[in-house]
Protein backbone atom coordinates (compact mmCIF):
# COMPACT_ATOMS: atom_id res chain seq x y z
CA UNK A 1 0.00 0.00 0.00
CA UNK A 2 1.55 3.62 -1.22
CA UNK A 3 1.97 5.76 2.16
CA UNK A 4 0.67 8.83 -0.16
CA UNK A 5 -2.47 6.87 -0.28
CA UNK A 6 -2.90 7.13 3.47
CA UNK A 7 -5.14 9.92 5.23
CA UNK A 8 -3.93 13.53 5.51
CA UNK A 9 -2.57 14.23 8.98
CA UNK A 10 -4.37 15.53 11.28
CA UNK A 11 -3.48 18.98 12.22
CA UNK A 12 -1.80 19.96 15.10
CA UNK A 13 -1.06 22.35 17.37
CA UNK A 14 0.65 25.71 16.60
CA UNK A 15 3.35 25.83 18.87
CA UNK A 16 4.86 29.33 20.86
CA UNK A 17 8.20 29.59 22.03
CA UNK A 18 8.11 32.03 24.74
CA UNK A 19 11.22 33.14 25.39
CA UNK A 20 13.36 35.92 27.23
CA UNK A 21 17.41 37.05 27.07
CA UNK A 22 16.84 38.16 30.99
CA UNK A 23 15.35 36.60 33.60
CA UNK A 24 13.04 38.66 36.13
CA UNK A 25 10.78 40.02 32.95
CA UNK A 26 7.89 38.11 33.90
CA UNK A 27 8.13 35.54 30.89
CA UNK A 28 6.24 32.26 33.08
CA UNK A 29 3.84 34.25 33.92
CA UNK A 30 2.77 35.94 30.78
CA UNK A 31 2.71 32.36 29.35
CA UNK A 32 -0.07 30.82 31.76
CA UNK A 33 -1.98 34.13 31.47
CA UNK A 34 -1.63 33.99 27.35
CA UNK A 35 -2.67 30.40 27.78
CA UNK A 36 -5.84 30.92 30.48
CA UNK A 37 -6.78 34.01 28.05
CA UNK A 38 -6.78 31.46 24.46
CA UNK A 39 -8.55 28.87 26.46
CA UNK A 40 -11.76 31.23 27.73
CA UNK A 41 -11.67 32.05 23.84
CA UNK A 42 -12.02 28.66 23.13
CA UNK A 43 -9.38 27.01 22.31
CA UNK A 44 -7.65 24.05 23.48
CA UNK A 45 -4.48 25.32 24.88
CA UNK A 46 -1.24 23.47 26.61
CA UNK A 47 1.89 24.53 28.34
CA UNK A 48 4.83 22.64 28.24
CA UNK A 49 7.68 23.69 30.75
CA UNK A 50 10.90 23.59 28.52
CA UNK A 51 12.78 24.95 31.64
CA UNK A 52 13.65 21.34 31.86
CA UNK A 53 15.85 21.28 35.00
CA UNK A 54 14.67 23.97 36.84
CA UNK A 55 10.48 23.88 35.79
CA UNK A 56 8.09 25.97 37.60
CA UNK A 57 4.92 26.07 36.15
CA UNK A 58 3.35 23.57 38.16
CA UNK A 59 4.41 25.79 41.27
CA UNK A 60 3.09 28.84 39.76
CA UNK A 61 -0.23 27.06 39.38
CA UNK A 62 -0.20 25.20 42.78
CA UNK A 63 0.01 21.35 40.98
CA UNK A 64 1.89 18.82 42.58
CA UNK A 65 2.67 16.12 39.80
CA UNK A 66 3.83 12.96 40.45
CA UNK A 67 5.98 12.66 37.47
CA UNK A 68 7.50 14.76 35.27
CA UNK A 69 8.86 14.99 32.01
CA UNK A 70 12.00 13.36 32.71
CA UNK A 71 10.48 10.09 32.87
CA UNK A 72 9.14 11.10 29.11
CA UNK A 73 12.39 11.49 28.35
CA UNK A 74 13.54 8.44 29.86
CA UNK A 75 11.69 6.49 27.65
CA UNK A 76 9.71 5.43 30.97
CA UNK A 77 6.06 7.26 30.63
CA UNK A 78 3.73 8.46 27.81
CA UNK A 79 3.10 12.33 27.79
CA UNK A 80 -0.22 11.66 28.37
CA UNK A 81 0.43 9.81 31.31
CA UNK A 82 2.21 12.98 33.23
CA UNK A 83 0.23 15.76 31.68
CA UNK A 84 -2.23 17.41 34.34
CA UNK A 85 -5.50 19.33 34.11
CA UNK A 86 -4.91 23.39 34.11
CA UNK A 87 -7.06 26.25 35.02
CA UNK A 88 -9.73 26.86 32.24
CA UNK A 89 -8.75 23.16 30.64
CA UNK A 90 -5.50 24.06 29.66
CA UNK A 91 -3.07 21.04 29.73
CA UNK A 92 0.02 21.15 31.39
CA UNK A 93 3.69 19.01 30.93
CA UNK A 94 5.57 19.70 33.69
CA UNK A 95 9.17 19.81 33.97
CA UNK A 96 11.94 18.62 36.35
CA UNK A 97 13.20 21.03 39.03
CA UNK A 98 16.79 20.34 40.53
CA UNK A 99 17.40 17.89 38.31
CA UNK A 100 20.92 17.83 37.03
CA UNK A 101 20.52 14.96 33.93
CA UNK A 102 18.14 17.27 32.17
CA UNK A 103 20.14 20.14 31.35
CA UNK A 104 21.81 18.85 28.45
CA UNK A 105 19.75 16.64 26.29
CA UNK A 106 21.76 13.78 24.52
CA UNK A 107 20.10 12.40 20.99
CA UNK A 108 17.59 9.93 22.28
CA UNK A 109 16.39 12.04 24.34
CA UNK A 110 15.53 14.65 21.85
CA UNK A 111 13.97 12.35 19.44
CA UNK A 112 11.24 11.22 22.24
CA UNK A 113 10.98 15.12 23.12
CA UNK A 114 10.00 15.71 18.96
CA UNK A 115 7.53 13.03 19.29
CA UNK A 116 5.94 13.66 22.57
CA UNK A 117 5.49 17.13 21.66
CA UNK A 118 3.78 15.92 18.28
CA UNK A 119 1.53 13.49 20.26
CA UNK A 120 0.70 16.20 22.79
CA UNK A 121 -0.21 18.52 20.40
CA UNK A 122 -2.62 16.52 18.57
CA UNK A 123 -5.30 17.42 20.26
CA UNK A 124 -4.84 20.94 21.45
CA UNK A 125 -4.92 24.18 18.87
CA UNK A 126 -1.98 26.04 20.74
CA UNK A 127 1.06 24.67 22.66
CA UNK A 128 3.17 27.12 24.17
CA UNK A 129 6.95 26.63 25.15
CA UNK A 130 7.95 28.07 28.49
CA UNK A 131 11.66 27.85 27.50
CA UNK A 132 14.36 28.50 30.05
CA UNK A 133 16.03 32.05 30.28
CA UNK A 134 18.97 32.53 28.57
CA UNK A 135 20.78 31.87 25.10
CA UNK A 136 21.93 28.41 26.36
CA UNK A 137 21.90 25.75 23.02
CA UNK A 138 18.93 23.80 24.70
CA UNK A 139 16.70 27.02 24.53
CA UNK A 140 17.31 27.37 21.23
CA UNK A 141 16.66 23.90 20.15
CA UNK A 142 13.49 24.09 21.72
CA UNK A 143 13.11 27.56 19.88
CA UNK A 144 13.33 25.25 16.76
CA UNK A 145 10.46 23.02 17.30
CA UNK A 146 8.21 26.13 17.43
CA UNK A 147 6.14 27.83 14.56
CA UNK A 148 6.81 31.23 16.30
CA UNK A 149 9.19 32.68 18.71
CA UNK A 150 7.72 34.98 21.22
CA UNK A 151 10.38 37.34 23.10
CA UNK A 152 9.45 38.94 25.90
CA UNK A 153 11.21 42.04 27.52
CA UNK A 154 10.63 44.86 29.60
CA UNK A 155 12.02 49.02 29.71
CA UNK A 156 14.97 47.72 31.35
CA UNK A 157 18.17 48.53 29.56
CA UNK A 158 19.32 45.35 30.35
CA UNK A 159 16.54 43.39 29.32
CA UNK A 160 16.31 45.24 25.84
CA UNK A 161 19.92 44.12 25.19
CA UNK A 162 19.25 40.67 26.02
CA UNK A 163 15.80 40.47 24.22
CA UNK A 164 18.21 41.54 20.48
CA UNK A 165 20.76 38.97 21.52
CA UNK A 166 18.31 36.44 21.53
CA UNK A 167 16.37 37.23 18.59
CA UNK A 168 20.29 37.47 17.04
CA UNK A 169 20.85 34.09 18.20
CA UNK A 170 17.46 32.49 17.03
CA UNK A 171 17.83 34.79 13.49
CA UNK A 172 21.52 32.76 13.20
CA UNK A 173 20.15 29.45 13.85
CA UNK A 174 16.57 29.81 11.76
CA UNK A 175 16.60 32.77 9.51
CA UNK A 176 12.69 32.32 8.35
CA UNK A 177 11.88 31.31 12.37
CA UNK A 178 8.83 34.54 12.69
CA UNK A 179 10.02 36.16 16.05
CA UNK A 180 6.83 38.50 17.81
CA UNK A 181 8.33 40.45 21.11
CA UNK A 182 6.06 41.74 24.11
CA UNK A 183 7.23 44.25 26.23
CA UNK A 184 6.05 43.55 29.75
CA UNK A 185 5.22 45.98 32.82
CA UNK A 186 5.51 48.90 30.83
CA UNK A 187 4.38 52.28 32.43
CA UNK A 188 2.30 52.81 28.92
CA UNK A 189 2.06 52.63 25.24
CA UNK A 190 4.52 54.82 24.73
CA UNK A 191 6.88 52.68 26.72
CA UNK A 192 6.78 49.76 25.33
CA UNK A 193 6.38 50.95 21.49
CA UNK A 194 9.76 52.74 22.62
CA UNK A 195 11.16 49.30 23.45
CA UNK A 196 9.95 47.82 20.27
CA UNK A 197 11.58 50.12 18.19
CA UNK A 198 14.77 50.06 19.52
CA UNK A 199 15.28 46.23 18.90
CA UNK A 200 13.17 46.36 16.24
CA UNK A 201 15.15 49.10 14.22
CA UNK A 202 18.30 47.19 15.87
CA UNK A 203 17.51 43.89 13.86
CA UNK A 204 16.22 45.74 10.78
CA UNK A 205 19.93 47.40 10.61
CA UNK A 206 22.12 44.32 11.63
CA UNK A 207 20.32 41.35 11.22
CA UNK A 208 18.02 42.43 7.86
CA UNK A 209 14.98 40.69 9.53
CA UNK A 210 11.53 42.27 10.59
CA UNK A 211 9.64 41.31 13.82
CA UNK A 212 6.15 41.35 14.87
CA UNK A 213 5.07 44.00 17.72
CA UNK A 214 2.28 41.75 19.82
CA UNK A 215 1.31 44.31 21.81
CA UNK A 216 2.18 45.39 25.44
CA UNK A 217 1.15 44.22 29.47
CA UNK A 218 1.16 47.62 31.85
CA UNK A 219 2.39 47.13 34.85
CA UNK A 220 0.26 45.90 36.99
CA UNK A 221 1.05 45.46 41.02
CA UNK A 222 -2.30 42.30 40.77
CA UNK A 223 0.37 40.58 38.78
CA UNK A 224 2.48 40.10 41.69
CA UNK A 225 0.33 39.24 44.12
CA UNK A 226 -1.24 36.51 41.61
CA UNK A 227 2.00 34.89 41.48
CA UNK A 228 1.79 34.57 45.45
CA UNK A 229 -1.42 33.45 45.10
CA UNK A 230 -0.68 31.05 42.02
CA UNK A 231 -3.64 31.80 40.65
CA UNK A 232 -3.35 33.50 37.13
CA UNK A 233 -4.01 37.15 36.90
CA UNK A 234 -7.15 36.69 34.50
CA UNK A 235 -8.65 33.69 37.17
CA UNK A 236 -8.36 36.90 39.80
CA UNK A 237 -10.70 38.82 41.96
CA UNK A 238 -10.67 41.82 40.24
CA UNK A 239 -10.25 41.12 36.03
CA UNK A 240 -10.40 44.66 35.02
CA UNK A 241 -6.31 45.70 36.27
CA UNK A 242 -4.70 47.30 33.96
CA UNK A 243 -2.42 44.06 32.81
CA UNK A 244 -5.60 41.58 31.89
CA UNK A 245 -6.82 43.78 29.25
CA UNK A 246 -3.35 43.93 27.64
CA UNK A 247 -3.21 39.95 28.07
CA UNK A 248 -6.36 39.53 26.63
CA UNK A 249 -5.22 41.58 23.50
CA UNK A 250 -1.78 39.84 22.61
CA UNK A 251 -3.78 36.20 23.29
CA UNK A 252 -5.98 37.41 20.50
CA UNK A 253 -3.52 38.93 17.89
CA UNK A 254 -1.29 35.59 18.42
CA UNK A 255 -5.00 33.17 18.04
CA UNK A 256 -6.00 35.59 14.98
CA UNK A 257 -2.07 34.87 13.53
CA UNK A 258 -2.78 31.74 13.36
CA UNK A 259 -1.67 29.32 10.39
CA UNK A 260 -4.26 27.15 8.27
CA UNK A 261 -4.12 24.21 7.59
CA UNK A 262 -1.68 21.66 10.17
CA UNK A 263 0.94 24.14 11.65
CA UNK A 264 2.89 25.74 9.51
CA UNK A 265 5.09 28.83 9.73
CA UNK A 266 3.94 32.02 11.00
CA UNK A 267 3.35 34.46 8.23
CA UNK A 268 5.83 37.58 8.70
CA UNK A 269 4.89 40.76 8.15
CA UNK A 270 5.48 42.46 5.01
CA UNK A 271 8.33 44.25 4.08
CA UNK A 272 11.08 45.25 6.70
CA UNK A 273 10.37 48.13 8.83
CA UNK A 274 12.56 51.39 7.28
CA UNK A 275 13.76 54.28 9.88
CA UNK A 276 10.98 56.75 10.23
CA UNK A 277 8.51 54.30 8.21
CA UNK A 278 4.81 54.57 10.46
CA UNK A 279 5.47 50.79 11.20
CA UNK A 280 8.65 52.10 12.97
CA UNK A 281 6.87 54.25 15.17
CA UNK A 282 4.14 52.30 15.54
CA UNK A 283 2.54 52.10 18.63
CA UNK A 284 0.34 49.58 20.64
CA UNK A 285 -3.10 50.97 21.36
CA UNK A 286 -3.98 51.68 25.15
CA UNK A 287 -4.95 48.87 26.46
CA UNK A 288 -6.13 50.13 30.04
Amino acid sequence: MSLTASAEPRPRATRIAVTSGKGGVGKTSLTINLAVAMARLGHRVGILDADFALGNIDVMLGLTPEVHLGAVLEGVKRIDEITLDGPSGVRIIPAGSGVRALTALDDDRWLRLAAAIDEAGRDLDFLFFDTATGIADTVLDVIRLADYALVVTSYDPAAVVDAYAVIKLITAADAAKPIGVVVNSARDSEEGGLVFRQISLAADRFLGRTLRYDGHVLEDRQVRESVFAQMPLLLGADVAGPATGCIRRVASRLASARPNGSGGPWPAPPGRIERGSPAATMEAPRCA
